[in-house]
């Protein structure tokens, strides 16, 4: 299949390609696609990809979405930590409208008196702390590979300036092991995927390779509307030949090998670690902490951190529908409970959440 590299927001290429989907559609049965970027989540939403598609082929979505897969226990742990004394408390705003366990955000934390930053580049967080020697500065850091190389680049660059008074909760995941966890579930059944492209642009399509060896199939797309929709054709297309590759339609931003330079700053300031997804639970070796040499940033070593009992909203069915286990419109809270303006769990809260993207474009 040809890449329209130059016309992917040229709405002409629809029709052709919904062409090229039913097609291929009609040679398959019952075909399950994930995608994987909460950004794919409000594309196929915002495009109304989910209607335009032949009725055996099935859209879910999956953990894509950083502020929706932070454990509760990371949340919890930067609720207290913005509230310790002479704290400022720096974080992107995705952040700020999460609940912790006892249902207070670091919103309702900075309305009380507490100093928290709405940071929009890590970079921030070293002129805060520079301007605040008097302050201990801590930086929330979250996301997949996209964002990580930025706050290890921060973390190197505070290191060089000899900045003391900086600290990282790291609460970074990995993306290939939770898809090795999603493709080992046997309830899910998933025959193909449509990956992160920004993501991709970091690791690199070679990082998908376990996804063929499990004989699925695998795409990196773009975000506009065409992209997405020749993303489905090349999964079909993979399906209907047999043949499995980690194909890449965002050729415009994605390479094999990846970003070798953003890959090398990782390694340097990270090591990787088990971590705890949200709705998903431990994936080893699937985060990443502070390696021992850049142990004077770590939160963990200069804060005393309580024990805390972290506690599950009950009746939230975000764990499930952040496996593709259930849609949003299935959650018993979904548009009642649980809206964008008073959200009881993280998939409501961000932009990229899957629950609200349902109750933008697909509530009715």
């Amino acid at each position: 299949m040809k890449h329209q590299i130059d016309h992917y927001r040229d709405s002409n290429f629809a029709k052709p390609l919904l062409g090229i989907i039913e097609r291929l559609a009609s040679q398959c049965g019952e075909v399950t696609i994930m995608e994987v970027c909460g950004s794919h989540t409000q594309a196929i939403g915002r495009y109304g990809i989910r209607g335009l598609l032949p009725k055996n082929i099935r859209l879910v979505s999956g953990p894509g979405c950083p502020v929706c897969v932070t454990s509760l226990r990371d949340i919890d742990t930067a609720l207290f930590l913005a509230s310790c004394p002479d704290v400022i408390f720096v974080t992107f705003g995705d952040m700020l409208r999460v609940p912790g366990s006892d249902d207070v955000t670091l919103q309702q934390k900075r309305a009380a008196g507490a100093q928290v930053v709405i940071m929009s580049s890590a970079s921030e967080a070293l002129n805060i702390a520079q301007q605040n020697l008097d302050k201990r500065v801590v930086l929330m850091g979250i996301g997949f590979e996209t964002t990580t190389p930025t706050i290890a680049a921060t973390v190197i660059r505070a290191r060089k300036m000899g900045i003391k008074n900086l600290f990282l909760l790291s609460s970074h995941k990995l993306v290939p092991p939770a898809l090795a966890v999603l493709i080992a579930d046997s309830r899910l059944n998933i025959d193909g995927f449509l990956c992160p492209g920004h993501v991709s642009a970091i690791i690199g399509a070679h990082a998908y390779t376990p996804l063929v060896l499990a004989d699925k199939a695998a795409v990196i797309t773009g975000f506009e509307g065409i992209d997405v929709l020749e993303g489905i054709a090349m999964v079909l297309q993979q399906i209907v030949s047999g043949k499995r590759e980690v194909a890449i339609q965002y050729v415009r931003a994605v390479s094999y090998e990846g970003n070798q330079r953003a890959l090398a700053l990782m390694e340097e300031v990270f090591s990787v670690q088990d971590a705890v997804w949200r709705g998903i639970g431990t994936i080893p070796q699937s985060g990443l902490g502070l390696r021992a040499e850049f142990a004077d940033f770590d939160v963990h070593e200069h804060f005393t951190i309580p024990p805390l009992v972290s506690q599950e909203p009950q009746g939230c069915a975000c764990g499930d529908i952040l496996k593709g286990l259930l849609i949003p419109p299935e959650c018993p809270f979904f548009g009642e409970l649980c809206t964008p303006l008073s959200p009881v769990g993280p998939c409501m809260v961000s932009s990229e959440g899957t629950c609200a993207a349902y109750y933008r474009y697909h509530r009715n």
